[in-house]
C-alpha cells in the first residue's frame, strides 16, 4: 500500500521555526511532492510543490520566502522548512504525491496518495 508519512509537527512560539518530513512508505518517492494544509473549518491550501529531480519548485504567496521545500532523494524524504512561524500557520500539514508540480496542482490537487498529517500550532 502506497502511503506518505509526515513527521516534524509540534508546538511552537511565534517567529521560531520547524521543519517537517514527507516519507515514503512501500514505494520509491519517485514524484513531484507537495505540502498542504487545512486548518479547522477552512479551505485546503497548497503550500509548495517539488518535483521529482528538485529541479522546480513553486511557492503559495502566503509562504514565499518564509517556507523552503526541499527532497532528499537518496533517503526518500521531502521536507518542508518553515522559517518566522505565525499563529496563522495552525493547522495540519499534508503532503501528497502530484501528478505535477504546478500552480493548478496546488490549487486543485489530484492525487491519491496523501500522508496522514501533522499537526503544528504556533502559540505563545
Amino acid at each position: 500500500q502506497l502511503q506518505l508519512v509526515e513527521s516534524g509537527g509540534g508546538l511552537v512560539q511565534p517567529g521560531r521555526s520547524l521543519r517537517l518530513s514527507c516519507a515514503a512508505s512501500g514505494f520509491t518517492l519517485d514524484y513531484d511532492i507537495g505540502w498542504f494544509r487545512q486548518a479547522p473549518g477552512k479551505e485546503r491550501e497548497g503550500l509548495s510543490c517539488i518535483s521529482r529531480g528538485g529541479s522546480v519548485t513553486r511557492y503559495a504567496e502566503s509562504v514565499k520566502g518564509r517556507f523552503t521545500i526541499s527532497r532528499d532523494n537518496a533517503k526518500n524524504m521531502v521536507y518542508l522548512q518553515m522559517n518566522s512561524l505565525k499563529p496563522e500557520d495552525t493547522s495540519v500539514y499534508y503532503c501528497a504525491a502530484l501528478l505535477q508540480c504546478s500552480s493548478a496542482q496546488l490549487s486543485d490537487p489530484v492525487s491519491e496518495v496523501w500522508g496522514q498529517g501533522t499537526q503544528v500550532t504556533v502559540s505563545s
